[in-house]
C-alpha cells in the first residue's frame, strides 16, 4: 500500500510537471510569435534618382539630389514613410552621358527593383531612359530636364514631369522682350535642350509680333564663343535671347565683345547662383527665372529655405533644389492617395490631374501630357548690397495659366 501510495503521488507530481512544462512551452511559443510579428520588416518603396552628380551639369544634379531628400522629409513629416511603407532612395550618377544614364536606369530597375524613376539633369540623358519606363512599366518623374519632346513627340503614359518644359520657359522669355517689329537673335547649345528651347521661344516671340533674325547654336562643351557671337552681331538684332545650361557660360565673351555697346540688349532666363556671378555685365537685364529663393511666397518654400540653411551651412536653395523637392512631394502624394500601392496603372490614374503643393506653389499634372503646370517669375537683375552677383528681383509672378505650354504629344 505504501508502494501504491508513492506511485500515486509520483503520478500527480509528474502530471503537474507536464502541465507546467506545457504552459511554459505555450507561453514561449506565444512570445516567439509576438516577437516574430514585431520583427517582421516593413515593406519598402524604392525610388531610383538619376542625376548628373559629376561633370558639366554637376551643380544641377546636386541641387536636385538635395531637394529630393528634403522633399521626402517634408512630405513624410520626417518619418521617411508613406502609407505604412518605408521609402528607400537610390541615387545614380548619369555623368551627363545618355549611354551611362540608360545603363544606370537598367541597374536601378533590374538589380535594385525600384518602383519609381526620377531624373535627369540632362534632356539627352532623360530621353535615353524614358523608353525604359514604358518597357518596364515604371512611373518616371522627370526633373529637371526641359526638352519639349519628353512630354511631346517622345511622350509615353508612364512619364510625369515636375520640371518645366522649354515652351514654358519660352512663353516667359518672350513675354519679357517680344513685341511688334522687335528683331531678336538667339544663342543656344546644340543639343535637344537648346534646339527645343529655341523652337518654342521663336513660336512664342513670333506670336507676339517679333522677327527672329538669326538662330545660333554652339557646341555645348565650347569655351570660345567668338565665332558664334560675331554671327549674331552681323545679324543686327535688337535683342539677343540666350538659352544656356552648364558651367561654360558665354556671358564673359558677350561682355568682352560689347554687344550692349552695339545696341544689342541681352535677355535670358536667370540661372543658378554660380552662373549669376558671371552675369555682372547684365545688371538691369529684364528676363525670367524658374526660381530664386525669395521670389515665391508660400509655406512650403519658407520651410525649404529655412531647412536648407540648417543643413547646408547657411546656403540658400538654388535653381533646381525646389524641383527635386517637388518631384519627391508628387511621389509621396500619389502613394498617399493609392494607400501605398505602386501598381503603375493605378498610379497613372491617380497622378493624371493631381495637384500638389510645392515651393513654387500649386502644381498640377495636366492629364493630356502629364506636364506639371506651374509658376515662373518675371524678373530684373539688380545689384544688391552684400551680394557678389546680380540678384533676380521680382517684377511679377507668371501664373500657371500664363505659362501653360501647348500640348505636343497628339
Amino acid at each position: 500500500m505504501v508502494a501504491c501510495g508513492n506511485d500515486e503521488e509520483a503520478s500527480e507530481t509528474d502530471a503537474e510537471t507536464e502541465t507546467e512544462t506545457e504552459t511554459e512551452t505555450d507561453t514561449e511559443a506565444e512570445e516567439t510569435d509576438t516577437t516574430a510579428e514585431e520583427e517582421e520588416p516593413m515593406e519598402t518603396v524604392k525610388i531610383g534618382v538619376l542625376a548628373s552628380l559629376t561633370g558639366a551639369l554637376e551643380a544641377y544634379g546636386v541641387q536636385t539630389k538635395n531637394g529630393f531628400e528634403l522633399g521626402i522629409d517634408y512630405a513624410t513629416g520626417g518619418t521617411g514613410e508613406v502609407a505604412g511603407k518605408k521609402i528607400e532612395v537610390i541615387f545614380e550618377d548619369t555623368e551627363t552621358d545618355p549611354k551611362v544614364a540608360r545603363q544606370k536606369a537598367l541597374k536601378l530597375i533590374e538589380d535594385d527593383g525600384v518602383d519609381f524613376l526620377v531624373g535627369s539633369s540632362s534632356s539627352g540623358d532623360t530621353l535615353a531612359v524614358t523608353p525604359l519606363a514604358e518597357e518596364y512599366k515604371k512611373i518616371m518623374v522627370v526633373e529637371p530636364a526641359v526638352a519639349d519632346s519628353i512630354t511631346g513627340s517622345e511622350f509615353n503614359e508612364y512619364i510625369f514631369r515636375t520640371g518645366r518644359n522649354s515652351s514654358q520657359d519660352a512663353v516667359a522669355g518672350a513675354a519679357a522682350i517680344a513685341d511688334e517689329g522687335v528683331k531678336i537673335a538667339t544663342l543656344a547649345p546644340d543639343y535637344a535642350f537648346g534646339r527645343d528651347g529655341v523652337s518654342a521661344f521663336v513660336k512664342a516671340a513670333e506670336d507676339l509680333g517679333a522677327e527672329i533674325v538669326h538662330e545660333e547654336y554652339a557646341d555645348p562643351a565650347a569655351t570660345d564663343f567668338t565665332a558664334n557671337i560675331q554671327k549674331i552681331i552681323n545679324s543686327e538684332p535688337d535683342y539677343l535671347f540666350v538659352i544656356w545650361a552648364g558651367a561654360n557660360t558665354p556671358w564673359n565673351q558677350i561682355a568682352d565683345m560689347k554687344l550692349q555697346d552695339r545696341g544689342i540688349k541681352i535677355s535670358t532666363g536667370a540661372p543658378d547662383i554660380a552662373a549669376l556671378a558671371t552675369m555682372q555685365p547684365l545688371v538691369g537685364m529684364e528676363g525670367f527665372t524658374v526660381y530664386y529663393h525669395d521670389l515665391p511666397d508660400n509655406e512650403v518654400n519658407d520651410w525649404l529655405v529655412e531647412e536648407h540653411k540648417k543643413r547646408f551651412d547657411g546656403a540658400v536653395p538654388d535653381l533646381f533644389t525646389p524641383g527635386g523637392m517637388s518631384a519627391a512631394i508628387s511621389i509621396v502624394e500619389a502613394l498617399t492617395q493609392t494607400e501605398g500601392d505602386t501598381n503603375a496603372d493605378l498610379l497613372i490614374d491617380t497622378m493624371e490631374g493631381m495637384s500638389f503643393e510645392t515651393p513654387k506653389g500649386t502644381m498640377t499634372f495636366r492629364p493630356e501630357d502629364h506636364q506639371a503646370l506651374q509658376s515662373l517669375y518675371a524678373i530684373t537683375l539688380e545689384e544688391k548690397e552684400g551680394f557678389d552677383y546680380p540678384v533676380p528681383v521680382l517684377n511679377r509672378v507668371l501664373e500657371p495659366e500664363e505659362t501653360e505650354p501647348p500640348i505636343m504629344n497628339q
